[in-house]
């Protein structure tokens, strides 16, 4: 059973890892890879992504009993005006279904949350693709770089 769990700021080791692991960072190819996340960001990181009040921000570690597999969050695109995804399952996870419930939590939570409806947009070649349209995505539009794909949260 997955759960998500509020991360405390001395947690964030386990993003760090994340993100610097190639294999996990993969998806990433088009937009730099992996990414750096040295312990003197996650002060500033962690108030604006989990300590605030500010529902435009909402962050999650993935959970199986006592152990970290990845995380799920949201964000307000202020130049879109629409909240966009995040799902990252940490590779030695990947292919046991993790994915899909991950983000059908994430959904839940944005739903209960007010929020009416969530985008995604990725790298045309990223397999994710699959995973969003399996869980309810649509694809809005696509261009030569990346495809935006929506899911409808209320009904």
């Amino acid at each position: 059973m997955l759960t998500l769990y509020i991360p405390k700021l001395q947690d964030l080791w386990f993003r760090e890892k994340m993100l610097s692991d190639e294999k996990t960072m993969e998806y990433n190819h088009s937009w730099g890879g992996v990414i750096s996340f040295p312990s003197h960001k996650w002060s500033r990181w962690y108030n604006e992504w989990i300590a605030n009040e500010d529902d435009r921000y909402f962050y999650r570690y993935i959970q199986k009993e006592n152990e970290f597999i990845g995380e799920v969050a949201y964000r307000f695109d202020d130049k879109r005006s629409i909240y966009v995804a995040n799902v990252i399952i940490y590779s030695p996870y990947r292919g046991k279904g993790y994915g899909k419930i991950a983000l059908a939590l994430l959904c839940e939570k944005a739903k209960d949350n007010g929020i009416k409806e969530i985008y995604d947009y990725m790298a045309v070649d990223n397999s994710a693709i699959k995973l969003f349209i399996s869980c309810g995505f649509k694809e809005e539009y696509k261009t030569a770089e990346y495809v935006m794909l929506k899911k409808i949260l209320v009904d």
